[in-house]
């Protein structure tokens, strides 16, 4: 073999364990990453989680202890002035320890002990009827009017379809199991269809309340932005969420990218950095650093950068300021975090500026870039988005509204699969935009639907609207 060959064959190995290199260390970033480190869902951790991964968190040590704190106001059960029932337990009539007849001495005082319970739930069934008469002059059949919400000679109350759609929408029972649940409460097996057909009644009862919901999200100053996977008749369908602190707007859409009913919504949106939400016109954006800390940590961990530990570190300081101060961070403040956040970001920038590049795949396309310098980028470009949160009081740190308000839907996903039906699954959403808004306005769900099927929803209307 020639050296001219030697040279070549030598080169061409360098390339390859080049390339080698890169794929095991991108393996190794796969195997690497979890829940902690990544925009990766907890139940993707596996069944061996590692105590570390449960143990390790985003948050600083505070000096306070964990619990309750001083001045906490406590749930403790506490007796109340009014019992429903006294019951009186008898008082020996003789002394224990001389045998001294007492029946006759004055009580001295009372020690009192309340229990808390609730009587045996049992089905009350009300016969409602009418009197038919006879005209004798024209033998006419006259008959009284029963009220509009009796349509049949037997029917389940507002009251107990009430409680079925609260179980089914809210807790997430099933109808097969809903239905022994209602047998072994009440006595009363309702069946799956009827519990279906009450969801479709409530669904249908609350369509302007939730057109209410829409218009208030839609005009909110701030709105979070999310979505999540959702499977109807077995196909992968999407969950959209647009949520504030107040207010919260379920959409189900056949694709991810379909967010054309968001185009004439204003003010700041709150998302991910999904890049189809940068094609809505007339808002300003702000990032969720949740997601950068995540990512900040699996650089940290594992690709060992160490401009991202001073980013990881930049970022929760920043977020201190924010919480300290809640009606705006000082200006001075701002523009010393600016200033630190641009230091950081150009010792970033030169660090993957000194790495070797990476092997080009093909002769086409972008080149290749490493992970922590596309995040850099990204932390460049978009840092008005990033850094949002400092100079509008009302933006917050992180996406987590959004983040809070889809967890319930991944749990009504886990326990029934998915949904058979795409109308199902809407009037689902529907159904959870109304008791989601609803409990954010610390209303009673159950008195909430059993007026809503009774085809008032007045009480939703003059809470959601006034705050």
């Amino acid at each position: 073999m020639s050296p001219e060959e030697k040279d070549r064959k030598i080169e061409r190995l360098e390339q390859e364990n080049q390339a080698l290199r890169e794929r095991i260390a991108e393996l190794e970033r796969r195997l690497g990453v979890d829940s902690q480190t990544s925009s990766k869902p907890p139940s993707s951790d596996g069944l061996k989680k590692l105590s570390k991964i449960r143990t390790k968190s985003l948050r600083e040590t505070g000096k306070r202890r964990s619990g309750g704190q001083l001045g906490h106001p406590g749930q403790t059960l506490e007796q109340v002035i009014r019992p429903d029932k006294i019951v009186e337990h008898p008082t020996p009539c003789s002394c224990p320890g001389c045998g001294y007849d007492i029946s006759v001495v004055v009580v001295k005082k009372i020690i009192k002990r309340q229990v808390f319970d609730i009587p045996a739930p049992q089905i009350v069934v009300t016969q409602h009827q009418v009197a038919v008469k006879e005209c004798p002059e024209c033998k006419a059949q006259i008959q009284g009017s029963f009220p509009e919400y009796i349509t049949a000679p037997a029917q389940y109350g507002a009251r107990i379809r009430a409680v079925a759609a609260y179980l089914n929408h809210q807790h997430f029972i099933p109808e097969d199991r809903l239905s022994e649940v209602l047998m072994d409460l009440f006595g009363c097996r309702m069946t799956a269809g009827t519990i279906a057909n009450t969801s479709k009644t409530l669904a249908q009862i609350i369509e302007p309340a939730v057109a209410v919901v829409v218009e208030a999200v839609k005009t909110s100053a701030v709105k979070h932005l999310d979505e999540t996977g959702l499977r109807i008749g077995g196909k992968t369908n999407w969950l959209h969420v647009v949520a504030t602190e107040t207010h919260t707007w379920y959409r189900v859409a056949a694709q991810r990218k379909d967010i054309e009913v968001l185009a004439n919504i204003k003010g700041v949106v709150v998302h991910d950095h999904w890049n189809p939400y940068y094609q809505i016109q007339d808002v300003n954006h702000a990032l969720c650093n949740a997601h950068h800390l995540r990512e900040l940590k699996a650089l940290e961990e594992i690709e060992q950068e160490p401009w991202a530990k001073s980013m990881k570190k930049f970022l929760l300081l920043a977020c201190n300021y924010k919480h300290r101060y809640p009606k705006g961070i000082p200006k001075s403040i701002v523009a010393r975090l600016q200033q630190l956040y641009e230091q950081i970001l150009q010792r970033g920038l030169s660090f993957h500026h000194s790495q070797p590049p990476l092997i080009r795949q093909g002769h086409r396309g972008r080149v290749k870039r490493r992970v922590g310098h596309n995040l850099l980028l990204r932390l460049q470009n978009f840092r008005g988005d990033v850094l949002r949160f400092l100079t509008a009081p009302d933006v917050p740190f992180t996406n987590n509204q959004a983040e809070r308000d889809l967890r319930m839907m991944k749990c009504k996903q886990k326990i029934s699969g998915g949904f058979r039906s795409f109308d199902f699954a809407v009037s689902f959403a529907n159904i959870r935009s109304f008791l989601s808004t609803a409990s954010k306005h610390s209303l009673n769900l159950l008195d909430l639907i059993t007026e809503a099927l009774q085809g008032n929803i007045s009480v939703f209307l003059s809470s959601t609207t006034t705050s």
